[in-house]
C-alpha cells in the first residue's frame, strides 16, 4: 500500500465527519473500525502510525474513546477547528435522533418499533468489528509479545478485570520491553518513532507550547462550567438541571474503560440516589441508545431527558426535558474536548519518545484483545436464544459485511443501510 497521505480540504473533512456521525453504530470498536477503514485505508488522510498513536492515547483518557479519537484526528488534519468539528459532528446526529426517541418514549410510554432495523445493524456491526480485529491485528501483532498482550487483555476483560488495570499493565510491560528487549515490541505502524509513515501533512498547531495549552484549556474550562453556573443562577443550585450538570461533569472524569464500565455506577446514582428515573426506564434508555449511532454513553442524554420531564424545573415538562438533556450532553462531552485539544500537541511529542512509543504500542496490542473480546461477546449475545432464522441471518450478514469491507472495499454506509433494510425484511417474516 502507498504509505503517503494527503490532508483533505476542510469542507471534504466536514462531509466525512457528518457521514461518520450518521453511521457510527456498534459502539467504540465498530466506530474505530469505520474510522480506520475510511481514514487510513481508503482516503489515506492519516497514516497508520498516527491513527494507532492517537488510539493508544485516547484509550488512556477518561471519556468516550471513539469520539475523542475523531476529535484528535480532526485536530491532526485541520487544527482546533477540525477537532471541534469532528467531535461535535460525531455526537450531534445521534443526539438529535435520541432526543426524538426519548420524547416518543415519555409521550407514548413505549419504545418505537425498530427491532428489524436493530437486528440488521447489529449483524453488520459484528462483521465490521471482525474486520477491525483482522485489519488492526495484522499490523500490530507482529511479535510474540504483542500476541501475548492481546491474548492476556482478552482474558482479562473476560474475567472482568478493570480496564484501567489492563491498560496500565500493558503500558508497563511495553516500557520495560523498550528498555531491555526493544525488538520484542517495535513501535506500532512499522517505523521508528518520529519518522512518520510516508509523507503526511500536519497542521501548524502540532507544535506544543505552554502558552497555547493554557489558553485552550482556559477557554474550554470556561465553556464547560459557565453554562452550568448560569443554570444555577437562573434556576437555583437545587434545581434538577444543575444537579445533573454537577453529577455528569463528575462522571465524565471517571469514565475509563468505555460506557459499559461506567454505566453501572451512573445507573445506580441516577436511579437509587437521585431518583431521576426508575430501573425499567434506564434499561429502555440503554436499548434506545443501542439503536442509534454515536457513542453508547449518549444513554445519559436519555437520563437527562426523562429526569427533566419527571422532575421539571420549568413550567413545561418538555422544556425541562430538553434542558436536562442539553445540560447532560454538555457536561458529558465538553471534558473530552478539553483533554484532547489541550493535550494533543504534548501527546504527539511525548509519543515520539522510544520508551513511551513502546508503551503505547503495548496498549494498542491490548486494545486488539479488547476488540476481539467484544466481537466474541457481541456474537454470542446476538446468536444466543435467537431463532434459527435469525441466527442464520446474523451469520450471513456479518460474513457478507466482513467480505465486502475486507475484499471488495464496499462503503461502510452502504453496508450499514443494506443490513438495516434486510433486517426489516427478516422482522416481517418472523
Amino acid at each position: 500500500m502507498n504509505s503517503s497521505t494527503e490532508a483533505p480540504s476542510f469542507r471534504a473533512a466536514l462531509r466525512f465527519w457528518l457521514l461518520l456521525g450518521c453511521i457510527s453504530f456498534g459502539g467504540p470498536a465498530g466506530q474505530i473500525a469505520v474510522m480506520h477503514d475510511e481514514l487510513v485505508e481508503r482516503r489515506r488522510w492519516v497514516s497508520e502510525a498516527t491513527f494507532l498513536r492517537a488510539l493508544d492515547v485516547c484509550m488512556l483518557l477518561p471519556g468516550p474513546e471513539a469520539m475523542q479519537l475523531a476529535t484528535w484526528l480532526g485536530w491532526r488534519l485541520h487544527g482546533i477547528r477540525g477537532g471541534v468539528a469532528a467531535g461535535a459532528l460525531f455526537v450531534l446526529p445521534a443526539a438529535l435522533l435520541l432526543g426524538l426517541l426519548s420524547w416518543l418514549y415519555v409521550r407514548f410510554g413505549q419504545m418505537p418499533l425498530a427491532g428489524g432495523v436493530l437486528l440488521g445493524l447489529q449483524a453488520a456491526v459484528l462483521g465490521i468489528v471482525l474486520h477491525a480485529v483482522h485489519r488492526i491485528g495484522s499490523r500490530v501483532l507482529r511479535t510474540p509479545l504483542a500476541v501475548v498482550l492481546a491474548a492476556a487483555a482478552l482474558a482479562g476483560v473476560a474475567a472482568s478485570l478493570p480496564f484501567p488495570l489492563i491498560v496500565a499493565v500493558a503500558a508497563a510491560l511495553g516500557w520495560l520491553a523498550a528498555r531491555w528487549k526493544p525488538a520484542w515490541l517495535p513501535p506500532a505502524g512499522g517505523h521508528a518513532p518520529g519518522t512518520g509513515a510516508g509523507t503526511e501533512a500536519a497542521p501548524a498547531t502540532r507544535t506544543a507550547s505552554w502558552q497555547a495549552t493554557l489558553r485552550i484549556a482556559g477557554v474550554l474550562l470556561a465553556a464547560w462550567w459557565l453554562p452550568l453556573l448560569l443554570v444555577a443562577a437562573w434556576l437555583g443550585a437545587g434545581s434538577t438541571a444543575f444537579a445533573m450538570g454537577l453529577f455528569f461533569s463528575k462522571a465524565a472524569l471517571v469514565t475509563f474503560g468505555g460506557a459499559y464500565a461506567v454505566l453501572p455506577y451512573v445507573a445506580q446514582q441516577a436511579v437509587d440516589v437521585h431518583g431521576w428515573l426508575d430501573a425499567g426506564q434506564m434499561m429502555a434508555g440503554l436499548g434506545l441508545a443501542e439503536t442509534t449511532p454515536g457513542p453508547l454513553i449518549l444513554v445519559l442524554e436519555f437520563v437527562g431527558f426523562v429526569g427533566g420531564w419527571q422532575h421539571p424545573d420549568l413550567g413545561s415538562p418538555l422544556a425541562s426535558a430538553v434542558l436536562g438533556a442539553s445540560v447532560t450532553l454538555w457536561a458529558t462531552f465538553l471534558p473530552s474536548f478539553l483533554f484532547v485539544l489541550a493535550g494533543a500537541p504534548w501527546f504527539e511529542r511525548i509519543g515520539a519518545m522510544p520508551r513511551v512509543a513502546a508503551a503505547l504500542s503495548a496498549v494498542t496490542a491490548a486494545v486488539v484483545g479488547v476488540i476481539a473480546h467484544l466481537a466474541l461477546w457481541f456474537g454470542a449475545a446476538l446468536l444466543g436464544g435467537a431463532t434459527p432464522l435469525r441466527q442464520g441471518f446474523v451469520v450471513l450478514v456479518a460474513a457478507v459485511a466482513w467480505y465486502g469491507l475486507a475484499r471488495r472495499r464496499w462503503p461502510v454506509a452502504l453496508v450499514v443501510l443494506a443490513a438495516a433494510a434486510a433486517g426489516v425484511l427478516v422482522q416481517a417474516v418472523g
